[in-house]
């Protein structure tokens, strides 16, 4: 088996890598495995650190069996007839990525796809959402410092790593903000981290919107904090999950107390919005800063202000409720949204290496069976068909 690290061509470039050079070389160890890797310029490894761990450099990757990448991969760079593992942003017919995906079809590339590397019981074993959510905490405030004034926090991207980022924390003086923060997996458990880190006091969503507070505060909501059913039937998580039709949204009261909101659920696409359009203009509506770390575009999305995909080079636009279009970054009219796509490229060395460690842990064994039943649930494509559990895609890459 010989596997090839791709160079990353998604613009804007992405620094992560699927695997650091200690670890590449751990595979390389293998008997029955070669790992070499394609040169680049934007990782967050240099060449010469795979060098000096033993790994060949090899522009070339098509003697590769398997190839792997981090975020999707232009189409006119696909070898045909290859293994790919990437984040593909197929899977919920994202419109975008749709002729990503007849291009694989037609090159005959098998396709798994990291986000749904799951166990028997449907939990993910490899993913960056730590990483997203403390980035995504982070940004939350930095917009919020550039949109009041009121104190200036470096950006994640300019620290070395987290290390960096905590001790500045502790030189940190916050107003008496009120954050509310949604998710209770891998992206919001990421986004709690760092408020807590920041020393910002947690609250229960009852305190919340019920006490006053003369210091900063953040709660972290469940599904039931924020969806309910129509039929006013008691909320049953389990239902939530099967049946996101039959709820509504219960959110109006954080929207009216919170300051900043930090987006970190993963939304179905029959789930509830948190708000409307028409709240988001309400004299009741009081977020100033929205860090959507979901980021499903609008208008099929749990926030319908994320209109874009902001960018790390530029991460924050703002939206005017009244005439519902981007305007300038922190007028005072607007909502601040924070949108960025790949946070967890602002912690490139901290990310990938959590990453490559749930790698070696959970999916290289898998590739070393002749049959894995999690490389199947994960398989996309495959043999120029859709995978066993990705019929119901036919629809999409036939519009």
């Amino acid at each position: 088996m010989k596997i090839g690290l791709i160079k990353e061509t998604k613009s804007p470039p992405d620094s992560r890598v699927p695997l650091i050079p200690a670890q590449a070389a751990i595979i390389n160890q293998f008997p029955n495995i070669e790992l070499v890797v394609a040169p680049s310029p934007s990782r967050c490894f240099e060449d010469t650190d795979y060098e000096k761990k033993g790994l060949q450099l090899q522009e070339d990757l098509s003697d590769c069996d398997i190839l792997l990448g981090v975020k999707e991969v232009e189409i006119e760079t696909l070898l045909p007839n290859k293994t790919y593992f990437f984040f593909s942003h197929t899977i919920k017919e994202q419109a975008y990525n749709r002729d990503l995906l007849l291009a694989i079809l037609e090159k005959n590339i098998r396709l798994i796809d990291y986000e749904v590397l799951t166990n028997e019981k449907g939990k993910r074993l490899i993913a960056f959402g730590r990483f997203a959510g403390m980035v995504g905490a982070h940004n939350a405030l930095w917009t919020y410092g550039k949109r009041t004034g009121k104190f200036e926090l470096k950006r994640m991207k300019d620290c070395y790593d987290y290390a960096e980022a905590k001790v500045l924390y502790q030189e940190m003086e916050w107003p008496p903000l009120r954050i509310v923060l949604t998710g209770t997996g891998r992206v919001g458990q990421g986004a709690a981290e760092v408020l807590r880190d920041m020393g910002i006091k947690e609250v229960s969503s009852n305190d919340f919107l019920s006490n006053g507070f003369e210091e900063p505060v953040f709660t972290q909501l469940q599904c039931s904090d924020y969806a309910a059913r129509k039929d006013g039937t008691p909320f049953k998580k389990k239902d939530f999950y099967q049946h996101p039709e039959a709820f509504k949204s219960i959110f109006a009261p954080y929207a009216k107390s919170a300051d900043i909101f930090i987006n970190g659920i993963y939304w179905d696409n029959n789930a509830p919005a948190f708000f409307t359009l028409e709240e988001m203009a309400s004299s009741n509506f009081n977020l100033q800063v929205i860090a959507d770390v979901t980021c499903d575009i609008a208008p099929v999305s749990s926030i319908p202000s994320t209109i874009k995909a902001s960018t790390i080079a530029d991460p924050v636009f703002g939206f005017s409720p009244n005439t519902r279009e981007e305007i300038p970054a922190f007028s005072p009219d607007g909502v601040d949204m924070m949108t960025i796509d790949n946070l967890p490229n602002e912690l490139p060395r901290d990310a990938s290496e959590s990453f490559g460690k749930q790698f070696l842990e959970s999916i290289l064994p898998e590739l070393q069976k002749e049959e894995s039943d999690i490389l199947t649930r994960a398989t996309v494509a495959q043999n120029g068909a859709l995978g066993p559990h990705f019929g119901y895609l036919k629809n999409y890459i036939s519009f």
